[in-house]
C-alpha cells in the first residue's frame, strides 16, 4: 500500500480569471461528506474489505462503511487511494478497480471495472482518468509491464489505451495539458502529454519516488532511500530539476503529512523483525529536522489536520481485527483515540 497522504486535488493551478457577463450556475449544495475527515481503510488481503470512514472532528460522530452505506453494496476491493479532482471522488482498489462517487454523500457515479491490473492512484487532465497501474506480475513477482491507463470520459467506463512507463508508477500530479509520474522503482519521473496520450520526457531522481506535491509556487516530488529522503522541485517551463534537498533519514515508508509552518511528517519503519516505527519532522524550506520526533509501531498511515493543528496517526494492530487512530498535537501529545476499519493507511481532511 503506497498511501501516505490524501490528497484535495493534485493539480497545479495557474488561474486567469475570465470575465463575462453570463451568469454563474448555482453551486452544488454542501453535503455531509464535504467537510470532516474522510479516513481510507485498505481493507485485508483475501477479504478485500476496504472501506471509507467519516469523521466529524467537532462533534467527535465517525460514521463506517460510508460506500456501503450510500450505495447498498459493499466497496469491495483493497482500496489504494482516495481522490478529490475535477469535483468528483475517485477511490483506487489495486485490486482493479476504481469507484467514481459524489463527493458529499459518497453516491456511485460510475467506475473503472475491468481492463485495470494493479491501479495506485490516479488524475484528471484533459477530460480523461489517468489511472497508474504496476501490471500484472510476472512469474518471478516483477513488474515489468507498468502503465498509465488511459479512461476517456472523468465518470469512468472502458481503459481506452496503456501508456508503457517504468516499473511501479505511484503518485501523478497535473500542470497543464501535462502529466508527471513518480515511478518508484526505476528512480524516475515520467511527463506525459495528457492530449497526445504519450510519454514526452522522463526525469532521472535518487530513491524511490513516491509523492507529489504543491508547495511556494511550485511541484515538489518527495522521494525516498535506505538512509535518507530526498525533496524535489522542477523548472515547469521544460521539466528539468530546479532543487534538490536531502535530508539523512533512514527506513522512511514514502508516507507524508504536511503540516504548518512547511513542517512535514515522515513516517519511518525498521520493516520485519522488529517494526521499529515513528514519525521524523523535517521542513524542507528550512533547516528545522527532528528524526525522533515520535515512536512507536504498527504504524500504517498519517496525516494532518491544519485547521486544529493535529496529527493522526493510523495503527494497522497487524492486521489482527479493525485498526485504531491515535491523534496527537503539534507536540508529539497524544489527544485521543479512535476506532478504524481493518489497516487504516491514510486521511484527507476536507
Amino acid at each position: 500500500m503506497k498511501f501516505n497522504y490524501i490528497r484535495f486535488s493534485k493539480v497545479l493551478a495557474l488561474f486567469f480569471i475570465l470575465f463575462s457577463c453570463v451568469e454563474n450556475e448555482p453551486e452544488r449544495p454542501l453535503g455531509e461528506y464535504d467537510s470532516g475527515i474522510l479516513i481510507m481503510n485498505e481493507g485485508s488481503f483475501g477479504a478485500n474489505d476496504g472501506e471509507v470512514y467519516h469523521l466529524n472532528p467537532t462533534t467527535g460522530t465517525l460514521k463506517s462503511d460510508i460506500f456501503e452505506a450510500a450505495n447498498g453494496r459493499p466497496f469491495a476491493g483493497l482500496l489504494e487511494d482516495l481522490i478529490y479532482e475535477n469535483d468528483n471522488m475517485y477511490l483506487v482498489a489495486n485490486t482493479g478497480k476504481v469507484e467514481v462517487v459524489n463527493p458529499g454523500d459518497f453516491t456511485s457515479l460510475g467506475a473503472v471495472t475491468s481492463g485495470l491490473d494493479q491501479p495506485r492512484s490516479l488524475t484528471v487532465n484533459s477530460g480523461k482518468l489517468f489511472i497508474s497501474d504496476y501490471g500484472p506480475y510476472d512469474q518471478n513477482y516483477g513488474t515489468p509491464d507498468s502503465y498509465i491507463a488511459v479512461v476517456r470520459n472523468t465518470l469512468g467506463g472502458n481503459v481506452a489505451k496503456k501508456i508503457s512507463v517504468s516499473r511501479k508508477p505511484e503518485d501523478m500530479i497535473s500542470f497543464g495539458k501535462y502529466i508527471l509520474v513518480a515511478g518508484s522503482e526505476e528512480s524516475k519521473v515520467e511527463v506525459i502529454d495528457a492530449e497526445k496520450e504519450e510519454v514526452i520526457k522522463t526525469i532521472e531522481v535518487g530513491g524511490n519516488p513516491s509523492v507529489f506535491y504543491e508547495a511556494a509556487g511550485k511541484i515538489w516530488l518527495y522521494s525516498t532511500g535506505l538512509s535518507e529522503v530526498y525533496f524535489y522541485s522542477f523548472h515547469l517551463d521544460n521539466f528539468t530539476l530546479a532543487t534538490t534537498n536531502i535530508y539523512p533519514i533512514a527506513n522512511a515508508t514514502g508516507k507524508i503529512a504536511f503540516g504548518n509552518d512547511d513542517i512535514m511528517y515522515l513516517l519511518t519503519s525498521s520493516g520485519w523483525p522488529d517494526y521499529n516505527d515513528g514519525i521524523a519532522q523535517v521542513s524542507v524550506l528550512g533547516p528545522e529536522l527532528n528524526p525522533n520526533w515520535y515512536s512507536g509501531s504498527g504504524f500504517y498511515g498519517i496525516g494532518f489536520d491544519k485547521n486544529r493543528g493535529e496529527l493522526y496517526l493510523a495503527n494497522s494492530n497487524g492486521f489482527q481485527g479493525n485498526g485504531t487512530i491515535t491523534v496527537l498535537d503539534e507536540n508529539g501529545s497524544e489527544l485521543r483515540n479512535l476506532d478504524s476499519g481493518r489497516g487504516p493507511s491514510g486521511f484527507m481532511m476536507r
